[in-house]
C-alpha cells in the first residue's frame, strides 16, 4: 500500500502515544467469510462485489449517515477493544458473539486514510486526512478502558476513528490466525473450522464459573428429590453435585487430569469465594485441588435408577459450596464484575491455545439491586464479548423458583416469556447458544429443531429442571460431538 509522503510524523505520533495497535469489531460468523475474501472490505465494497455480510455490525441507519458523509467505502477501526457500538450493535441483536480483530497501524500512514476525533458521522466531527486532523484525536481519551470511566464532555472523543478506505488485506489483520480457522495460501479455497469444537484437554482446558445468590429470598423452600428445604439448600446440593461429576470426568487411570479450572462466587450483601474448608478464599482451583480438600459430607436422597423404574435412597455427599440465605442484597452487577476479572486473567494466559470457552452458571431467585438494568446489560455483554481462539464466554442465568408454574427453559424469543420483567432482563443477559447444544436442549423442551438457536436461560426452573440444565452448561465431551 502507498504510503503518505509523510508518515513517519504520523508514526512518531503513534510511538509517542505508544499506539501498537487498533481494532475493529465483528460477529465471529463473519470470520470465515473475512478470509475467504482475504481481508476486511467496507460494507459498500461488500455490496459491489457481491459479498455477502452473515451478521453485518451496522444498522440501516448508520448506514444511511455513512451515504450521507460518503464514507460508504470505508473500513472504520478503533483505537479500542470496548467499543460502545459493538455493545449496541448487541443490544440489538445485529451481533451475538464478538470477535475484536486487531489490525496493524501501518494502516494509518496509507494513502486515502482519513481521521475522525470521534465517530465520524455525529454532528461535529472532524474528519480529514491530513497529519493536523490525527493530531486532534484525543490520545489521553482513547487509552481509557471505558468510556463510562469520562466525563460526559469526553466520552465522544472515546470513538476516534481511523477510516481505511475500501480494503485491509489479511496479512495487516494481526490476530486472524488465533480464531482456529485455516489460512490458506489462497483464500478462495478456504476450509473453516466450526466454532466452539475445540477438545478439552490438560493443555487446552476450559473453565466454569457458578454464580450463586445468596440473598434471603433463598429462605423460601422447595422441594428436591421428595426432601422439602430451602432454595439455598437445594442450590448448593444441586451446584456440589455438578462439581463433584467435573471432577469424576478428570479421573483417568487414578490420576486426576486438569482439564478445567473451577470458580464459585456467592452473592448477597457482598460478593466472595463459595469455596469453604482449605480452599476458603480461593476462585479459580483445579480439579486436583478440588478432590483433595472437601468441606464436609452429608446424607442427602438421591433419584436413581432401577429396574423397576426411579427411586430414591440416601446417599453421602461432598460439599465445597456452603448453603447461605443471609444476604440483605442481591449484588449481581459486583459478581459479573468478578467474574469478568477472574476471565481477563484466564483468557490471557490461554490466548494463543484453541480452548473451549469458559462457561458462566448463574443462579437466581429473583432481581438484582445493586445496578440499573442498563448497566446489567452492559456488564453482562462485556461477559459475553470475551472470547477464546474457540468461541464466545457462554453466560447462562437460571431463575429458578419454588413454583414452577409458566417455567421456560432455553427460549427461541422473549415472546415466550411471562410474568414480570426478571425474565426479560435474564434473557438479554444471556449468550446465545451455539447449534451443537440442541440435541441435549431438546430433551429438556421435549422438541427436536435443529435449525433454531436457543437462548443459555430459564425461567421459573424448580430443582429437577436446574439439574438438567447444570448438566448442559457443563460439557466436557465436545471432541466427541462435534
Amino acid at each position: 500500500m502507498e504510503k503518505k509522503s509523510n508518515w513517519q510524523l504520523f508514526q512518531n505520533l503513534l510511538v509517542k502515544n505508544n499506539i501498537k495497535k487498533l481494532y475493529h469489531f465483528t460477529d465471529r460468523e463473519n470470520l470465515d467469510s473475512i478470509i475467504q475474501h482475504g481481508g476486511l472490505y467496507s460494507w459498500a465494497d461488500c455490496d459491489q462485489r457481491g459479498i455477502s455480510i452473515p451478521r453485518p455490525g451496522g444498522s440501516e441507519q448508520s448506514r444511511s449517515l455513512d451515504r450521507r458523509d460518503n464514507l460508504q467505502h470505508f473500513v472504520r477501526v478503533s483505537f479500542t477493544t470496548q467499543h460502545p457500538m459493538m455493545y449496541v450493535a448487541m443490544n440489538d441483536g445485529r451481533i451475538s458473539n464478538p470477535v475484536i480483530l486487531e489490525i496493524d497501524p501501518e494502516v494509518i500512514f496509507w494513502q486515502g486514510c482519513q481521521y475522525a476525533d470521534r465517530n465520524a458521522t455525529k454532528n461535529g466531527a472532524h474528519v480529514g486526512k491530513e497529519l493536523d486532523d490525527f493530531q486532534r484525536i484525543h490520545f489521553s481519551t482513547i487509552k481509557a478502558k471505558k468510556h463510562f470511566d469520562l466525563t460526559p464532555e469526553e466520552q465522544p472523543f472515546f470513538q476516534a476513528e481511523v477510516l481505511v478506505p475500501n480494503f485491509i488485506p489479511l496479512k495487516y489483520i494481526t490476530n486472524v490466525g488465533n480464531f482456529g480457522i485455516p489460512i490458506p495460501s489462497k483464500p478462495q479455497q478456504l476450509q473453516s473450522k466450526e466454532a466452539y469444537t475445540a477438545q478439552i484437554t490438560r493443555s487446552t482446558p476450559t473453565a466454569f464459573i457458578f454464580l450463586v445468590d445468596q440473598s434471603v429470598s433463598m429462605r423460601n423452600k422447595t422441594v428436591l428429590h421428595g426432601e422439602e428445604m430451602t432454595l439455598a439448600d437445594a442450590v448448593s446440593r444441586i451446584v456440589n453435585n455438578q462439581i463433584n461429576e467435573l471432577v469424576l470426568r478428570c479421573i483417568k487411570t487414578n490420576e486426576v487430569r486438569h482439564y478445567y479450572d473451577i470458580a464459585i462466587i456467592g452473592y448477597g450483601s457482598s460478593v466472595y469465594s463459595g469455596w469453604n474448608g482449605n480452599l476458603e478464599g480461593r476462585f479459580f482451583v483445579s480439579p486436583q485441588e478440588i478432590k483433595d480438600n472437601p468441606y464436609r459430607k452429608i446424607i442427602s436422597r438421591e433419584e436413581v435408577r432401577t429396574r423397576k423404574g426411579l427411586s430414591v435412597k440416601e446417599v453421602e455427599k461432598t460439599q465445597w459450596l456452603q448453603a447461605r440465605c443471609d444476604g440483605s442484597r442481591t449484588n449481581m452487577y459486583a459478581a459479573f464484575q468478578k467474574a469478568k476479572a477472574l476471565l481477563e486473567e484466564w483468557i490471557e494466559d490461554k490466548h494463543e491455545k484453541d480452548c473451549y470457552p469458559p462457561t458462566i452458571i448463574n443462579i437466581t431467585d429473583g432481581a438484582f439491586n445493586d445496578a440499573t438494568a442498563d448497566a446489567m446489560q452492559q456488564m453482562a455483554n462485556e461477559l459475553k464479548s470475551m472470547f477464546t481462539n474457540d468461541g464466545n464466554v457462554l453466560l447462562f442465568n437460571i431463575h429458578i423458583s419454588p413454583n414452577s408454574a409458566n417455567s421456560v427453559t432455553f427460549p427461541i424469543s422473549k415472546q415466550e416469556l411471562v410474568g414480570d420483567s426478571i425474565g426479560a432482563n435474564l434473557f438479554d443477559m444471556s449468550s446465545l447458544l451455539p447449534a451443537r447444544y440442541n440435541a441435549d436442549i431438546s430433551k429438556v423442551r421435549k422438541e427436536d429443531n435443529d435449525k433454531v438457536r436457543h437462548v443459555a436461560m430459564a425461567q421459573n426452573a424448580d430443582m429437577s429442571t436446574l439439574i438438567q440444565l447444570m448438566d448442559i452448561g457443563t460439557p466436557t465431551n465436545i471432541s466427541q460431538n462435534k
